[in-house]
Formats: structure tokens, sequence, C-alpha cells
């Protein structure tokens, strides 16, 4: 840790106390009042009266005017902030015309990839091409270009090459530092480096996109606000009277024989150059001389914390030793509490990317404000009769919370969301589903789904707010259930029955991700779930069988399953109902070789599960299963060179045959099962009785050469 003379305040982007989103006094274009859509042209300008916009998003989706699309929140959000807000929707990007189309943004251009990062939005697990898109109208495929984020900065800054642009959204937000990019199969650069944007704002950006914009109306450079929570910028001057601490001293991920020098002393101006001596510092004015301080003994060391941030390895080091690269994914998730964690900085060649704390989650009032906004809850007019799959997806459904703290290691709800749940209050969700049995097209009384990120977090979150805001933990749930969690699910049990009695619902679905294990505390939650809100068959992710592959995955035992299952079916028969449970499994996940796939497999078996739609782990960026799969360390435990490689599956092939495991079933899959068992020396699951797992090979053998060749066999005999 390299402690320096401190002086002044924290930064006033780092309060804990930001103004509330409804608060800020709307800028002077308030006059033009609220369109009933954002407009996409300049003819839709010139009916609402515009001369000019002052904020241009820009996004790879369709404008789906609705709370689930996340360009319409932005857009609705400047809008009632009084500015006047255009939409560029899935432009072609071969040149900078289509993003002339509205002129030139009086503030900046807003940039984001949609609702899914467009990688993963184009390409599958195996990197095969999809032939469809579900936010274009059609479903038709092509509309975004790869890494939209990037190309549509790039057009944005030719089209008016001094206009401000703002990166985020999913994409962004996961590629704020360097990360493993899975589809070139390399660490990549912070996306603000690539994308030459000014600045990134990760995760839900309501409270910083409010800041900036005023921010920005008032006549402030966008240099200058770089203290912004939940922002990202490129920083080329070190912060004056800021303590660095270098990451490995918090997880030291060198050898464990080596021990640092307690009495390195180093200059600011020069860190990465040779250190002055002793005496040289001592006689610095501008630095304050201290020890290289390990963790254990950081608490009694005299440093501001409000002014001091982690300095993570290098782009350069990360991408030539994937032990620090897991190193650096750990330090980042140990800092993702709002309240606790710490400005993270990144060098990039000459340049630092400095990431700012996340930003305060939104209290029950703000989130109640963003989704009363004017949505229209329908794609813009200009699709006509279209269909947009992800429309008709969502078009009934209601967003009750956000962000989930299961901490799963192959999702990226955590990194973009946060831990901590934001819920709506009762009455603006039954407001919402009063608007879509009002307002949506061919309503038939059915809400599809009552939920989130995850179907039973609403209102769950830490019953100590002095625990909560110094806690470290990447899990609430993980490896077991914190004790200082609230798993009342009564909040949801009556949300639930509200929602029911709203006139003109017939019935209330719930399809969001059940988290099995919490609903295991609260058996009143389980019955009126399976009561009232399945409809045959509930989904649910135990993802595996195995415990070592389950750790990995930061996943409660199979046990869970097996608890929830007995309750599931329990209440399932005292509601005179015949339900199924449909388990989702993972294959390929890091830590997971053939072996558990087999005892993975066989589970499926014994329980007479024959999956049809199984998935394979897709490394998407900044996960922890990535930083797993890329350095084939586990950064769940603090890393050193010397630890324990995971089995990790990279090969097609490999990752192949883990999922042919999973479907079992599937005749086209024995040819490469037997083999593998023949190589796992379990020939005996080769068979057609009970206990087999796939049949034996009955292709009748071909004899060798044709009919010729074999008479004249016959005939030399």
């Amino acid at each position: 840790m390299i402690l320096r003379k401190t002086a002044g305040l924290a930064p006033k982007g780092h309060s804990d106390n930001p103004p509330k989103l409804y608060s800020y006094p709307k800028y002077w274009a308030e006059c033009f009042g609220t369109a009933q859509f954002l407009p996409m042209s300049k003819a839709e300008m010139d009916e609402l009266g515009w001369d000019s916009c002052d904020i241009i998003l820009v996004t790879a989706d369709a404008y789906v005017d609705h709370p689930s699309f996340g360009m319409a929140v932005v857009g609705r959000l400047l809008e009632a902030q009084g500015f006047r807000v255009g939409i560029i929707s899935q432009p072609r990007w071969d040149s900078a015309d289509p993003f002339k189309a509205l002129g030139k943004p009086n503030l900046f251009f807003g940039v984001t990839g949609g609702n899914m990062d467009s990688l993963i939005n184009r390409y599958t697990a195996d990197l095969r091409i999809r032939s469809d898109d579900a936010y274009t109208p059609h479903g038709k495929a092509g509309k975004r270009p790869d890494r939209s984020v990037i190309v549509y900065s790039q057009r944005c800054r030719e089209a008016y090459y001094d206009t401000p642009i703002v990166i985020g959204g999913i994409e962004a937000s996961l590629r704020r530092i360097a990360q493993y990019d899975y589809w070139s199969d390399k660490v990549r650069r912070s996306i603000l480096i690539d994308s030459n944007a000014n600045i990134l704002l990760f995760g839900n950006a309501e409270r910083a996109l409010a800041e900036l914009a005023h921010q920005m109306a008032k006549g402030v450079a966008i240099e200058e606000l770089w203290d912004l929570r939940g922002s990202a910028i490129v920083k080329k001057n070190e912060a004056e009277n800021w303590t660095e601490i270098d990451s490995t001293r918090i997880d030291w991920p060198a050898k464990i024989d080596k021990i640092p020098n307690p009495y390195d002393f180093h200059n600011k101006k020069n860190i990465e150059e040779s250190p002055k001596s002793e005496e040289a510092i001592l006689q610095d004015e501008d630095i304050t001389a201290v020890k290289i301080i390990p963790l254990p003994l950081q608490r009694k060391a005299d440093f501001d914390p409000n002014l001091s941030y982690i300095r993570l390895p290098s782009y350069n080091k990360v991408v030539n030793d994937p032990a620090l690269y897991a190193h650096a994914s750990r330090v980042l998730h140990q800092e993702a509490n709002p309240y606790n964690g710490k400005v993270l900085v990144q060098k990039h060649g000459q340049q630092d990317i400095w990431v700012n704390p996340p930003p305060i989650p939104l209290e029950t009032d703000e989130m109640d404000w963003v989704f009363d906004l004017p949505f229209q809850r329908k794609p813009h007019p200009d699709y006509g009769n279209a269909r947009i799959p992800a429309y008709d997806m969502i078009k009934t459904s209601v967003n009750i919370m956000r962000g989930c703290f299961g901490g799963c290691t192959f999702c990226s709800i955590t990194e973009h969301e946060g831990r901590i749940i934001q819920s709506r209050s009762e009455d603006s969700i039954i407001k919402e589903i009063e608007k879509i049995r009002d307002h949506v097209p061919g309503f038939s009384g059915t809400i599809s789904d009552l939920g989130g990120p995850t179907a039973n977090m609403y209102k769950l979150n830490c019953n100590s707010p002095a625990i909560q805001k110094t806690c470290k933990r990447l899990s609430c749930v993980y490896p077991n259930i914190c004790k200082h969690l609230n798993t009342d699910h009564s909040p949801t049990t009556k949300l639930y029955r509200k929602a029911r009695a709203v006139p003109g619902v017939k019935r209330v679905a719930v399809a969001s991700g059940l988290r099995y294990d919490l609903a295991l505390k609260d058996p009143e939650y389980i019955e009126e779930l399976v009561t009232h809100h399945v409809g045959g068959y509930l989904k649910i992710a135990p993802e595996h069988s195995e415990q070592k592959t389950l750790s990995k995955m930061m996943k409660p035992s199979i046990s869970s399953y097996d608890e929830f299952k007995v309750l599931f079916d329990r209440f399932s028969k005292k509601a005179g109902k015949e339900q199924y449970l449909i388990p989702y499994f993972i294959a390929a996940h890091p830590g997971c070789d053939a072996e558990e796939m087999l005892n993975l497999s066989l589970w499926l078996k014994d329980h007479d599960f024959k999956p049809d739609q199984v998935q394979t782990f897709y490394p998407s960026p900044m996960a922890l299963a990535t930083a797993m799969y890329y350095s084939e360390k586990n950064p769940l435990e603090k890393v050193r060179y010397k630890s324990e490689m995971l089995s990790v599956c990279k090969d097609i092939d490999q990752r192949r045959l883990q999922k042919a495991f999973l479907r079992y079933h599937d005749e086209k899959n024995w040819p490469i099962l037997r083999k593998a068992l023949t190589n796992l020396g379990r020939h005996d699951l080769i068979g057609n009785g009970k206990h087999h797992l796939i049949p034996p090979d009955m292709t009748p053998v071909k004899r060798s050469g044709n009919n010729k060749q074999r008479a004249n066999r016959r005939h030399k005999h």
C-alpha cells in the first residue's frame, strides 16, 4: 500500500446520500411536454416543435417504449428531467450518416448495445451464429454489429467528433476493465479505450445519468465529472491527495515463499520506476513516507479511506499472467458493495481506467417513480405490425424488483445490477397490472410473469444496515444463507394475492427463476406459488448434482433441490394438481470434468429426467466463472501461482461431450458417450439393462471390400 499525504473532502460524487431522482430542478426544455414516443426522425421532432435534441440515445435494439427495455427507461428518465431525448435504433453502421439523422445533440450521445450483449445475442456457446434476434422486428438477425457499443461509438465520433459520448448498458458494464473475451479468446482492453467514449456508466445508471445530464447542462465539462458513482473514465493524470493501495497487498497472488519488504517506499510520481532512497523520500514535502502494510495491519494505518483507491494489475500484466487476471477479478468482486467498495484503477499503457464505486441503490419511492414514467408499453409506430419476439415475451410481465444476492459465478446479474435488492411498492406493481389490463392490445387476463432477476427476492435484504455497509460476502446465500438475511417471503405472498384479486386478471404466472434454497425458509410461500402460480411446470436451476462443481458455481447442494421437490409434490397434490419440476443444468462449467458429468448423467437417469433444452457454459465478460475458465484458477479463494489448477473444458469436442452427457437419452450422442465411458473405465454402463446408461452398439459390422473382391478371395482358396 502506498500512502500519501491526504487533504480535503471525499469526492462529491461518492456520497452515500445522493439526491432523489425526482428532486432535480427540471431543465428548461420541459416546456415542450411529454412525447407520446421519443422521436426517431426529424419529422417527429418537427411535430414536437423541437429544433434539436439535447441527448440522443443510440441502441442496438428495436425501440419498444416499455420499462423492460433499457433505452426506454433511460429515455423517459431523461425526459422527466426536462431534456429532449431522441432515439436512433439499430442504425446501419457502414457510415456515419445514419448517426446524423436527428442532428447534433446539444449535450451528448448515449450509446448502448441493448438489453443483451451483442456477441451473446449473435453467437451460441459453441460460437455458432444464431438465426434470429429477439430484439429486432420479425426476429431478423444481422441488424446489429458485433461489439455494438464500440462500433456505434466510433460512428458517433465520426458524425460529430466533438460531441461527448456516454456508453452504458450490460455490454459496456461488463467490459469496464480489462476482460477475457471468449469470442476472440484473448483479454481485451477496457471498452472505454476501444470505443473512444468519454465516460462509461455501469449497472442501472439512473442516478449517474440524472447527475451527469444536469451538470453538463450547467456547462460542466464531462472530464470534470470523474467522481460519479457507477461510472468509469479514462484518467490521464493521477488523483492528487489520494492513497493508492496495491491490490496485491489485499490479496497477494505471488508465491507463498515470496515475502514483500515492509519498508519499501515509493515516489507517487514514479510508482513503476525505481524507488527513491528512504532518506530522499523523507525529504519530499509532498509525500508522507510510510510502510507498505499487509492487509491484517491496514486498519491501523493512518490514511483517509474516502480518499483511497485500489490499483489492479495493469492490462499488460493480466494479458500475460492468467493468475493476475484471476486475482484482479477477485478484487473487483470484493469491491462490489456500494457502501464500502473502493475506487479501482487499472493502467492501460500510459492511461488509467478509473472505476468509481457502484451506485447507491434506488429507494422504493424512486423505483416507483421510474416505473410510473409515461411508457406507451408498446413498440414505436414505425414498426407497424412487425412482431418483436422480446416484446411479445414481456408485454404482460411486471418487474417487481432489481438485483440479486445469489452471486452465481456464471451469471452477470450481480455484476450489472448489484447484490442489494431494490423493490417496488405493492401499489406501484398493482397500478402497472391495471395499466396492462387497460392498455395492452389483446390482453387475455394473464400476467405472464411477476418477478425480475429472481422470483423470490422481493423485499429481502439485510436485517442490519450497519452490517450491510461493511459486508464483503460475494453471496448472501452461499455457502449458507446468512443469518442476517431477511428470508420472510410474506410480502411476496401478499403481493401474489393482491395481484390475483385485480379485476380482469384471471391468472398470474411466475416465470422468473426461483431460488429454491431460499424458498425453503418459507413453506407458506411455496404452497402459495404451487397452488396458484404454476401452470403445470415450474422451471428451476440446480445446475449440477456434484458438489465439486456446485462449489465453483456458488450454488447450493443438490439436497436442497430434493427438499424443495418434496414440498412441491406435497402442495401440488394438496391443490389437486398434476405438476412437474423442470430442472436446468449446465455442461462444461469450470471445475467440471467428464467424470462429474457422468455422475450428473446417472443422477438424471435415476430421477427419470430426459432434458430437452440444455446449456453449455458461456464465458460472459467479467463473471467469476469466466475468470476460472481463462486462468484455470479459482478466484473464490486467494489466488496463488501454486494454487491447484481447475479442470477447464475448452476444447470444442470436449464441450460437446459434456453436453452429450446431459442428453444421454438422445441416440445421436450414443457413439461419443460409448467412447467416453470406455475411456473412463465405465464400460459397465453400456448395455440394455435398467442400470445401464446407454445401449451397446448394435450396428451390423460391414465386411471389407466389394463383392468382386470377395469373389476373388474365394477363388484363390
